[in-house]
């Protein structure tokens, strides 16, 4: 099945008000190009390096989200041109975006990553920490980012039990925080290739999908 085909059946899963990530990394720029034709204009990187190549080769209304482990060194590889960063797990990132985003005069849209997950791999605030930063009002000295929710991955796991709890989880901390950030805090991503379902169940409004669509990734590379 193609590219197209694929992505397809993605979107008549999603119902109205669910944005479409199309995780695209690792995947070649003809992939990329051959979704874009389709309609998709959201993709997701997780290589700062590569989101850079990748944008210099491609449609500029395209809008790329970083949705990978950021480090602080490689910001300034994305902040000229990215539209939303889902992974921002520090106090000292935050403050990378902020030094950079200034830098190019830009204001630049940010999630909030949040560990809901089992496993202590997975990057994110815990919910308790996150609080305590938030205590501090600490955006008020970081004008360059707009934060618009929070991010966050469900266990690795078959046990939707653990999956919905975990979404559930993050859901509630979304529903949280919304008071202290207004009208802009609107967007809660969770739910990938595997599990996209459950989390539009749980109140996603913004899924994150590589594989359905672009078949499984060469990590090789």
């Amino acid at each position: 099945m193609s590219v197209t085909q694929q992505l397809a059946r993605v979107r008549a899963e999603l119902p109205e008000g669910v944005t479409l990530v199309a995780v695209s990394k690792t995947h070649p720029a003809e992939l990329i190009r051959e979704a874009y034709d389709a309609g998709q204009r959201i993709f997701g990187e997780s290589r700062p390096q590569e989101l850079r190549e990748k944008y210099e080769l491609l449609p500029k209304d395209i809008e790329w989200h970083m949705i990978g482990h950021l480090q602080t060194n490689k910001v300034k590889y994305i902040a000229p041109f990215v539209q939303l960063i889902h992974s921002v797990d520090s106090a000292r990132l935050a403050e990378a975006i902020q030094t950079q985003a200034a830098r190019c005069g830009r204001v630049i849209d940010i999630l909030l990553e949040i560990h809901v997950a089992r496993e202590q791999t997975k990057s994110g605030w815990d919910p308790a920490q996150l609080r305590d930063y938030l205590a501090a009002n600490p955006f008020a000295q970081l004008p360059n980012l707009r934060v618009r929710g929070v991010m966050g991955i469900a266990t690795n796991t078959d046990d939707e039990t653990v999956i919905r709890s975990d979404f559930e989880c993050l859901k509630r901390c979304f529903e949280e925080l919304k008071p202290a950030f207004g009208g802009d805090f609107d967007t809660l991503s969770m739910g990938m290739s595997h599990d996209f379902r459950l989390a539009v169940a749980c109140g996603s409004t913004m899924v994150r999908v590589g594989s359905l669509i672009f078949g499984e990734r060469d990590y090789s590379k």
